[in-house]
């Protein structure tokens, strides 16, 4: 009801002014009488006030949409300088690794297993001297913020661990595994540039390999995008040696934990899916992704605390990347309805037990899944049903350029 009056109060605003809004011609209209209207508005005066409110965060959300679209551009000009920097210290033989076209099939090459099962291209920090090294980690800063590039740092350096904990497996197993252990290297991490850096062109630049998959898109020098985003641990906790306790994504568990132990029995039967987790993320590396059903339990069905903590859960993922990506993200998922965006839990609730969630809503899916090695080896992803690898945006230019 209170839209239906405010969109005829508007219309009769455009028609006359002030001086035509009128109260009992709006009860008219909607068929009530004019005292029932009062239940919404005290009178004329705070119906006018409601709808300068409205028309101040109208002009509040487009004056913060404008200045998104600066911040975006200044960040994508940011991009653009430290890849043609990093670009310029290569040898020619180093920049022929590290860079393809823009279009084909290579920029949409992408997964987050090791590269001995998954074959990559680009060039390696190993490959690269120390000079060279600094320039690629602030390419890598551009489209992060500063707890993403920790924690896709974190990442990489974790490779050390897992290379320890692996060989005393093998030295304590009964008989040693045939297979030629996987390389667990810190350095093995591929830097690619699509296109041509440029403050007002179409390009991108992808940092991956095992765990860390990043794939970042500029159209036209404007919005930079950032998906598919993904993260993964192994372990996802440390239990032994120097660094145990450490939880690089351990955030990602908690925070959802937060919200699954906010919600009442009845509210579990819906948000629980199914009693055992799968095996992996559901969409995988797959390129083009659909919703997945069950959604679970939605933010509508949520109380204020609930939503709160669910909002929290989200921030955790566009955390994670630059300022400007994350505003555009949250932006994107507001406008498109905070209420339909629902939340699935699958597996045990216990810690430390198999388990797998998702927060998803009509622009976007977030897949958690904490199911290898008996619970403790996270995969995780942030994707966009309509803008992986800038799509949406492309799309959009594409439009906008005559043919």
């Amino acid at each position: 009801m209170v839209r239906e009056i405010k969109d005829l109060a508007l219309r009769q605003l455009a028609e006359g002014g002030p001086p035509a809004l009128s109260v009992s011609a709006i009860a008219k209209a909607l068929g009530v009488s004019g005292p029932a209207l009062y239940r919404y508005f005290a009178g004329r005066d705070a119906l006018l006030g409601a709808l300068i409110v409205d028309a101040y965060d109208d002009l509040a959300d487009a004056l913060t949409a404008a200045g998104s679209m600066i911040a975006a551009e200044r960040s994508s000009a940011t991009a653009a300088s430290a890849a043609t920097k990093f670009l310029a210290s290569l040898t020619p033989e180093q920049r022929a690794q590290a860079t393809f076209p823009f279009e084909g099939d290579e920029r949409t090459h992408w997964h987050f297993i090791p590269t001995e099962q998954f074959p990559r291209k680009g060039l390696t920090v190993k490959e690269m001297n120390e000079s060279q090294r600094k320039l690629a980690h602030e390419l890598l800063k551009a489209g992060l913020s500063q707890r993403g590039y920790m924690t896709a740092s974190s990442i990489m350096e974790l490779e050390s661990v897992l290379v320890a904990i692996e060989a005393a497996q093998r030295a304590k197993a009964a008989q040693p595994p045939a297979a030629t252990p996987l390389v667990r290297d810190h350095e093995r991490y591929f830097f690619s540039v699509f296109g041509t850096p440029s403050a007002k062109e179409t390009w991108g630049w992808r940092v991956e390999g095992h765990h860390v998959s990043l794939h970042f898109t500029v159209v036209n020098g404007g919005v930079l995008t950032a998906s598919p985003s993904f993260f993964g641990s192994n372990p996802a906790e440390v239990r032994e040696g120097p660094k145990k306790g450490l939880r690089i994504l351990g955030i990602e568990e908690d925070a959802a934990r937060a919200l699954l132990e906010s919600l009442d029995a009845s509210q579990k039967t819906t948000a629980i899916i199914n009693a055992t987790a799968p095996g992996d993320m559901l969409t995988m590396n797959n390129l083009k992704i659909e919703p997945l059903s069950p959604t679970g339990i939605t933010a509508g069905s949520l109380n204020d605390k609930q939503r709160d903590l669910l909002m929290k859960l989200i921030d955790v993922y566009t955390g994670f990347m630059a300022p400007e990506v994350a505003a555009d993200r949250l932006a994107k998922l507001k406008k498109a309805g905070v209420d339909k965006i629902g939340f699935a839990w699958a597996g045990e609730t216990e810690r430390g037990k198999k388990h797998y969630y998702r927060v998803q809503g009509p622009t976007f899916l977030v897949e958690y899944d904490n199911t290898q090695n008996d619970g403790n080896h996270v995969h995780s992803v942030w994707r966009d049903f309509d803008g992986d690898f800038g799509r949406d945006l492309l799309r959009e230019h594409l439009k906008s350029v005559a043919h």
